[in-house]
């Protein structure tokens, strides 16, 4: 909280002093973004299943999730402007406590979370865009670094972006890039790590106990830590007429490296059962292609049926290379309430094929060269429900100190799959804009 707190007062005094440069050099050029904007979002996180792929495709999912995020921009004159995101995501599992399910006061069981250090961590994120507009605003082009950490893995991230607008700004066109290099921490599950197996042959210990059955796990370290991707994409926007806009777009994504989890768990058909407590003991890792890649295609159609209500629809088909296509259909209707109220319900639907590679829990051959029970990437559908209302003043009339409260945002998710699995989001924002 003092590093977010620090970029903010940071970002807060540049706001000031770029605001009192353009002022200084009598510049009435319109700004690209008048004076410097605070974003605060929070969002709460809550899931439940049966079937997480850390025990193999069958044990508890249940997740809580509280991430909030910082979100400052700055004009720096009137053609640039420079923005800073900073995310934290603390959450706690009980799937990723299983990896270790023997250090708890419980018996092990898949359906119980484990008490250990694994049963909770915090993901931490930042962000630094730039954006430079040309005097005409028909070309805008933006450049933006990341990092991001976790338990298991640390990411470094670039990308960047061009847009072109022309026939009035009625159309735009845009390209896009990114690249993401990610290094994993190469964490097992507690029962193939050598020195968690004692006893002799026929009477095998984890952790002091006794396992039942002959235990002989089919398990290699992995040599590689690495992992890396590479997008890229256009959009294209029209205006069709006063009351309808339109949008496609077209993402490519190659991912190569490391695209398995080495903590999910894989049991095998063919492979005699073995027991610790009431846990199935591993008896692989999961094991993916190390390269992947990905086709996304979309389509967005705004109907603005008056001055109140606007129907916002959407479409997505998406492919890749491991066997999985899906579709995406979505539909979002903000009704206007008063002049700064409007709520939005919305509703997406979601399926997909399964993964060449996927098996439920214990179905899998160990004679296979690529496995995985790892239920997003089992064939599916799901719904998605949410409702929100939004609040705006674009005069800013309230205030708090210097900073005039611009809109006010809440919403809730309702995400069910077909699957067993479940989730709820609840989510609310605040924008602030200096006003000096």
């Amino acid at each position: 909280m003092k590093v977010v707190l620090s970029l903010f007062l940071i970002l807060l005094s540049g706001a000031l002093l770029a605001q009192s440069e353009t002022d200084n050099n009598g510049s009435y050029k319109k700004r690209v973004l008048e004076s410097a904007e605070v974003e605060f979002l929070m969002n709460y996180y809550d899931q439940s299943g049966e079937n997480a792929a850390v025990t193999g495709g069958k044990g508890t999912e249940d997740l809580q999730d509280l991430s909030p995020t910082i979100l400052v921009s700055v004009p720096l004159n009137d053609d640039d402007v420079l923005t800073v995101q900073a995310n934290i995501s603390a959450y706690s599992s009980a799937s990723s406590s299983n990896i270790d399910p023997f250090d708890g006061k419980k018996p092990a069981d898949p359906f119980v979370a484990s008490s250990g250090a694994s049963r909770s961590d915090v993901w931490v994120n930042g962000i630094v865009g730039y954006s430079h507009s040309s005097d005409d605003r028909n070309r805008v082009w933006s450049a933006d670094l990341s990092f991001s950490a976790e338990f298991d893995y640390t990411s470094v991230g670039g990308g960047g972006s061009y847009t072109w607008l022309f026939n009035e700004k009625n159309t735009e066109f845009s390209l896009h890039g990114n690249v993401y290099i990610d290094t994993w921490s190469l964490i097992y599950p507690v029962e193939l790590r050598p020195s968690m197996i004692g006893g002799t042959p026929g009477n095998q210990l984890i952790q002091g106990i006794q396992i039942q059955g002959n235990y002989q796990p089919q398990f290699t370290e992995i040599s590689s830590k690495g992992r890396n991707s590479y997008s890229a994409g256009f959009g294209f926007s029209q205006i069709l007429s006063s009351r309808m806009n339109a949008y496609l777009s077209a993402d490519f994504i190659l991912q190569d490296g490391l695209l398995s989890t080495p903590f999910h768990r894989i049991y095998f058909s063919d492979v005699e059962d073995a027991f610790a407590e009431n846990f199935h003991l591993a008896e692989g890792i999961e094991r993916l292609p190390n390269s992947r890649f990905k086709t996304a295609l979309g389509g967005r159609i705004n109907y603005f049926v008056n001055e109140r209500i606007t129907l916002r629809t959407y479409y997505r088909y998406y492919f890749d290379d491991w066997g999985i296509s899906s579709n995406t259909a979505s539909i979002e209707i903000p009704v206007k309430i008063t002049d700064k109220f409007t709520i939005y319900p919305s509703y997406r639907y979601y399926d997909q094929t399964a993964a060449d590679y996927f098996a439920p829990y214990n179905q899998h051959l160990s004679t296979e060269q690529y496995y995985t029970s790892d239920y997003d990437l089992s064939k599916f559908h799901a719904n998605n429900f949410g409702i929100g209302v939004s609040y705006t003043d674009v005069f800013t009339s309230k205030h708090i100190y210097k900073f005039g409260l611009k809109s006010v945002d809440l919403k809730y998710n309702k995400y069910d799959r077909n699957s067993k699995f479940s989730a709820s989001m609840f989510s609310f924002g605040l924008k602030f804009v200096f006003d000096n």
